[in-house]
């Protein structure tokens, strides 16, 4: 069960990467558009850029928040022992509504469906850390 908890990890750091890759794509086509200066990178002041790019940049900045919690509870997962199917499916929820989170925010940027998927994370992450703090503290 120690392996397939961290599936969910991998396709966590993969969905990083891609929106970093997209961020950074965007940006330079922005820059080139002159739409932003390169001057702007030094204080990331993207005033007047498009919604496109400061939406990836956001969602970038974003994966460095919630799913940080989600990845200190798989360490405290696994170093207490307590990796089960429960955890692997609470994971793969957890990181499936963070590429629908992303889809949405890079995509259509439909804040309100957003906001619920967001929640939605929100909610599974909660499930993890209560479970966690269950078997830790109250079993």
């Amino acid at each position: 069960m120690e392996k397939l908890i961290l599936l969910p990890v991998f396709v966590q750091v993969l969905l990083t990467s891609v929106v970093m890759i997209l961020m950074g794509r965007r940006r330079i086509r922005a820059a080139k558009n002159k739409e932003i200066s390169i001057a702007a990178f030094k204080t990331m002041n993207l005033t007047g850029a498009n919604e496109q790019v400061i939406a990836t940049s956001r969602n970038f900045d974003n994966q460095f928040q919630m799913p940080m919690l989600y990845l200190f509870s798989v360490l405290f997962t696994l170093q207490l022992g307590l990796a089960d199917t429960a955890y692997v499916a609470l994971g793969a929820a957890f990181v499936f509504l963070r590429v629908a989170h992303t889809f949405i925010h890079i995509g259509t940027n439909n804040v309100r469906l957003r906001f619920n998927v967001f929640l939605l994370g929100c909610a599974v992450l909660w499930a993890i850390w209560l479970r966690i703090m269950w078997q830790v503290c109250l079993a």
